[in-house]
């Protein structure tokens, strides 16, 4: 496997931390001021195949996805009229209903930064002993300028941005480029009590704080959208191996934008499309098929014209199943399909490979019945929504699917996954014969 490494600026070879098939993994998530929209979404899925393919793959991966439930625009918010607690459950509520209906694979946990007070506290007094992060007027900043690398992943220059016009004067700071870790509470917002005062975490802290507690130190992948490598993944990085001494993740990846006409889509210039309405409209395979169809580190044009090519695409893909589904060992696209997604996640090109295998259906192929048998399985591997499994006959790409899982395991001596699977299957009341011709499986009735 080769993943793109935004850090390195290149196409990496996949190795885990610890060198053997658990995998961690950190996606930032959504800021729960507001309903979720299509760029939300962009980044879910990213992080869905990531783990679809590390999972097809043979690799364990404990993920996590949190939860921003307190800044400056939950408290805006607040100004609607209600407790920014409820803003933050209705719509993580709605989220979490966006997820399932997606068919995003489920993180292994959900953290909220109001749940992780205390682990802030404990990383910001790390910080203070280190002389990294000084008080000034109530609040907490880090002294960006004692952090000699900073800018090593946005490939910015301290200089330079101190320079610009775009740093914002604050008389609290040693230097505009310092940012809050800990922010004094003004008459009438919420706050906490820490050793600092009353006030409440930071942005960038909180996803430093949550991602160590879950999955250590270090930890391999640390995914997210473009528009946070700077400044807020850049300042992870600087408060987190400032704290430990250690690298903070191994992978950053990181995916394109969403645009509509040319301009990046903002809740602040008001050019945003909501999950809820676009759902209402689109079937989430049509939503999921528009996604996967641009490579995940290019920006993606939203429009309707484009989610009625995903549609009429889809319906290609539908009709072609209609008729007699077949499985056997030998696989036509499968091993391309395979090495596409395991090529930083090529989903355009595994695409690919499964309209090829569409059009040899379509025309009638001789192999067809087993064809349909391959698309099915390629579709569960990228997460798309199987309609037709009483077609498919007791969901038997499902079980093939577990069956390659379990195969993988076996080749990369992960007999924990291997004999898991195994497990569940017998549950399911299907037996696994292992051979030198290869591995059967059958029902027992």
């Amino acid at each position: 496997m080769r993943i793109y490494d935004t850090f390195t600026n290149s196409n990496r070879e996949f190795s885990t931390v610890s060198g053997g098939k658990d995998v961690k993994m950190y996606s930032c998530g959504i800021t729960v001021q507001d309903s979720a929209h299509i760029g939300h979404m962009r980044a879910l899925i990213v992080a869905d195949i990531i783990k679809r393919v590390l999972i097809s793959e043979g690799y364990n991966v404990f993920s996590v996805y949190n939860f921003t439930d307190i800044d400056d625009k939950l408290i805006e918010k607040m100004k609607e009229g209600d407790d920014y607690r409820i803003i933050a459950q209705r719509n993580i509520d709605e989220f979490m209903k966006f997820l399932r209906m997606m068919n995003v694979l489920d993180f292994t946990v959900y953290p909220r930064a109001t749940n992780h007070i205390q682990e802030i506290i404990e990383l910001i007094e790390n910080l203070i002993k280190k002389q990294f992060a000084y008080e000034s007027n109530g609040n907490i900043f880090f002294r960006v300028s004692k952090f000699k690398e900073y800018g090593k992943l946005s490939g910015k220059n301290i200089d330079d941005l101190i320079g610009g016009k775009r740093i914002e004067i604050n008389e609290n700071k040693e230097s505009p480029l310092d940012f809050v870790l800990w922010k004094k509470a003004k008459e009438g917002e919420p706050y906490w009590y820490s050793p600092f005062g009353r006030g409440r975490p930071g942005w960038h802290i909180e996803c430093s704080a949550m991602s160590m507690k879950y999955l250590g130190e270090t930890f391999d992948i640390h995914t997210g959208g473009e528009d946070l490598i700077f400044p807020h993944h850049e300042n992870e990085i600087a408060q987190s191996e400032c704290s430990t001494g250690k690298k903070f993740a191994k992978y950053w990846v990181h995916n394109g934008m969403v645009n509509l006409k040319g301009e990046k889509m903002s809740k602040s210039i008001g050019n945003v499309f909501k999950l809820r309405d676009i759902l209402s409209r689109w079937h989430p395979n049509v939503v999921r098929l528009y996604l996967l169809k641009t490579h995940y580190r290019k920006l993606i044009e939203y429009s309707e014209e484009r989610l009625n090519e995903a549609d009429s695409a889809f319906k290609r893909i539908q009709n072609a199943l209609d008729g007699e589904i077949l499985e056997r060992d030998e696989k036509v696209y499968m091993e391309k399909f395979s090495e596409a997604l395991r090529d930083d996640f090529n989903t355009v090109q595994a695409l690919g490979y499964i309209f090829d295998a569409v059009n040899e259906i379509n025309q009638k192929s001789e192999n067809s019945s087993f064809l349909r048998g391959e698309v099915t399985v390629m579709l569960n591997r990228l997460g798309f929504i199987s309609e037709k499994k009483e077609k498919i006959g007791h969901k038997s790409d499902m079980i093939n699917l577990l069956i390659e899982i379990r195969e993988n395991a076996r080749k990369n001596k992960n007999f924990e996954l291997s004999d898991k699977i195994r497990d569940n299957l017998k549950e399911m009341n299907i037996t696994v014969n292992d051979s030198k011709e290869g591995v059967r499986w059958k029902r027992e009735d």
